[in-house]
């Protein structure tokens, strides 16, 4: 199986992208005339709205809650049309019998494997990461910091949860506090600096914004081990010095150098990475998970 699932190639998808929810959003519609090899809208429109009650009534509300937005129709006006997240689109391809469907029904499988035999050794989650950020172009010298990244950030997560800080919204107020901190930017802008949208902002990070970042973590995670903080207001005070550590280091880079180390780079940019610039909608394994991001 190709490593890529490509999506839509060559077809006419609508698809917006919500900043504040950080999701794109793709036409049903779009997605079943794509599906059904059906080039009539109005018919496809027709089997959305039967799939989309038989789909109600097993109970199944992952794809019948969908939202809706205002795309802009063959005739050019902007007319409200169901849309559905990636996660959701993945569910309705799952229900549609279509040829085309069948490759990524065989991919959601064979991730899905994956993903219950990385419960069992987690150690194949790295291997896996790895091998993607390999096969995505990536020199072994950045995969090597990456890596090392993730074990970082590990050990600063688990201070985290010995202080009782809670996951999820938390963990993110944490992170925006020490990138804010360190690069001036919280993660959502940092990733509007960097012209990223659902990619992970660590994997298009720099050798050098890499290691400002884990010296943060490092610094927060010794100074914790050391102040045992209690709850979050005491972790913040923790991450925010951890964080200092890597503001000061990051300004006598920049001193030294005399140009910044927080880079507009993203991973297309970097070099040895294959050009990304096709109209085509891609689904893949990614090397990572953003959870080191929240």
């Amino acid at each position: 199986m190709e490593d890529k699932i490509q999506l839509f190639e060559g077809q006419q998808v609508r698809h917006e992208w919500d900043a504040e929810s950080e999701e794109w959003y793709f036409s049903v519609v779009d997605v079943v005339m794509v599906l059904t090899d059906q080039p009539d809208g109005l018919k496809a429109r027709k089997y959305w709205n039967k799939l989309k009650q038989r789909l109600k009534d097993e109970g199944n509300e992952t794809v019948t809650n969908c939202h809706q937005l205002k795309l802009q129709a063959r005739d050019g006006k902007m007319r409200l049309t169901d849309v559905v997240t990636t996660e959701q689109l993945l569910r309705l391809i799952q229900s549609i019998p279509s040829k085309k469907a069948e490759p990524f029904k065989l991919w959601l499988a064979q991730v899905g494997s994956e993903r219950l035999d990385e419960t069992v050794d987690p150690e194949l989650s790295i291997d896996r990461a790895i091998q993607n950020y390999r096969r995505l172009g990536y020199s072994e010298n950045w995969i090597n910091q990456r890596i090392k990244s993730i074990e970082v950030r590990k050990a600063l997560t688990d201070e985290w949860d010995k202080a009782g800080v809670q996951r999820g919204q938390e963990y993110a107020m944490l992170t925006d506090l020490m990138s804010c901190t360190w690069s001036g930017m919280n993660t959502r802008e940092y990733k509007q600096y960097k012209g990223l949208k659902k990619e992970g902002l660590r994997d298009n990070m720099t050798n050098t914004e890499l290691v400002l970042n884990m010296l943060a973590e490092v610094a927060a995670t010794d100074i914790s081990a050391v102040r045992c903080p209690d709850g979050f207001d005491e972790s913040a005070e923790v991450s925010h010095e951890g964080a200092t550590v890597a503001k000061v280091a990051r300004e006598q880079i920049e001193k030294s150098t005399g140009k910044s180390a927080v880079s507009s780079l993203n991973a297309r940019d970097l070099p040895g990475r294959l050009d990304s610039g096709r109209d085509v909608i891609m689904l893949e394994s990614e090397g990572a998970s953003n959870d080191d991001e929240q």
